[in-house]
């Protein structure tokens, strides 16, 4: 029968695999931690909500240096249509860690219906991953988001969360996300963008007169107000000061 569930299991707290194969599909979704799976010349890095698909007969290795959990399941004759290592994030709803967490239970537990339960469940798995796979692997997420903001940075009319709202994760996902690929949040590299502007702005020998509203317009901010707070906090002290200050050290280099 496709897609059934012929072993489940959950690793404890563990920092690495040793090189492996399994005959079935093995389907990995970490539960904590974060680490990379190695597939020779392939690898793929996971973190929380992440679920990793491993083809039969391939080889690989899980490998970890703050530690994992996970569960995992290897699924006989899976109909999937795809034959290489695949990363799928959850939908942010957890559905797909329900799924495995019911799998793993039921598959262990002593129930006269438990092969009939697992086999629904082998389904309803197969089929989120077939559902779930159109979207964009998360590499293209981030690069999506991270193009957007750069070409909308200066835009006071651009608003990220309204943005945000149309990746189909939710807000706390993506952030995780950017958080691990960039290494940065999505608000905080959207506020550095604009600082850096500003600083620039404030620098330049081309400006005969200070004009903070123009400069804040400029940089995606349409209240000088806020623009004022946010470079104060990020400078130390205020877009004025800070551009006066520049200007000072300029003619003492003179």
């Amino acid at each position: 029968m496709n897609n059934s569930i012929v072993y489940a299991g959950k690793h404890l707290i563990t920092y690495s695999t040793k090189q492996h194969t399994h005959s079935e599909w093995e389907l990995v979704y970490c539960t904590s931690g974060k680490g990379q799976f190695e597939f020779g010349g392939l690898t793929l890095k996971y973190g929380v909500g992440d679920l990793v698909i491993i083809p039969p007969h391939v080889q690989h290795a899980n490998v970890s240096d703050e530690g994992f959990t996970n569960v995992h399941l290897n699924i006989a004759d899976a109909a999937f249509r795809f034959r290489e290592p695949q990363l799928l994030p959850d939908d942010g709803d957890g559905h797909i860690l329900k799924a495995f967490n019911d799998s793993f239970f039921f598959f262990n537990s002593n129930l006269d219906t438990k092969n009939l339960l697992t086999d629904a469940l082998g389904n309803l798995i197969v089929n989120y991953v077939s559902a779930f796979r159109h979207l964009k692997p998360l590499p293209g997420v981030v690069d999506d988001i991270k193009g957007t903001i750069l070409r909308n940075f200066t835009d006071c009319g651009f608003e990220l969360d309204k943005y945000l709202e149309t990746v189909p994760f939710t807000y706390d996902y993506l952030r995780k996300l950017c958080k691990r690929e960039m290494g940065i949040t999505p608000h905080a590299f959207l506020t550095s963008l604009r600082m850096q502007m500003a600083e620039k702005l404030l620098c330049s020998s081309g400006l005969i007169e200070l004009n903070i509203s123009e400069i804040a317009y400029n940089c995606g901010y349409s209240d000088a107000l806020y623009f004022s707070r946010v470079f104060k906090k990020t400078y130390g002290c205020s877009p004025k000061q800070y551009a006066l200050s520049h200007r000072k050290e300029t003619v003492r280099a003179f």
